[in-house]
C-alpha cells in the first residue's frame, strides 16, 4: 500500500499507510491529525487543508486550479510548495510523498 510521509506543525514525522482513491486531505484526516481541520470537507473552499509537499514531487501532482490558487493567497503561510491537501486525489505514483501540515493563519 503506498505510504503518505506527514510533518506536523510541531515538527513530528508519521509514515501512514493511503487507500487509493483519498485525497491527501482524507488520508491525513483519517490517520487522526487534528490539526488539519479540512473545514470545508475537500470542496476546495477554505484553506484549512493547507500543506507544503515536498518538492521532489511537485511535478507529479495535478495542476492546481484557479479556486485553490485564490484560496492559498489568503495565507500568510503559502510559497512555492502550498497546495491543498483535498485537492490532490493520491495515487501509486506519489508513494513516499512528503507533506508537512501548514501553520494556521
Amino acid at each position: 500500500m503506498p505510504k503518505l510521509i506527514v510533518t506536523t506543525r510541531e515538527g513530528e514525522t508519521t509514515e501512514v499507510d493511503v487507500e487509493s482513491g483519498l485525497t491527501v486531505m482524507e488520508a491525513i484526516r483519517d490517520n487522526g491529525f487534528d490539526e488539519l481541520l479540512a473545514l470545508c470537507g475537500g470542496c476546495c473552499s477554505c484553506a484549512t487543508c493547507h500543506v507544503h509537499v515536498d518538492a521532489q514531487y511537485k511535478d507529479k501532482l495535478p495542476a492546481m486550479s484557479e479556486d485553490e490558487d485564490d484560496l492559498l493567497d489568503s495565507s500568510d503561510h503559502r510559497d512555492d510548495t502550498s497546495r491543498l491537501s483535498c485537492q490532490i486525489p493520491f495515487t501509486d505514483e506519489l508513494d513516499g510523498l512528503k507533506v508537512t501540515i501548514a501553520q494556521e493563519d
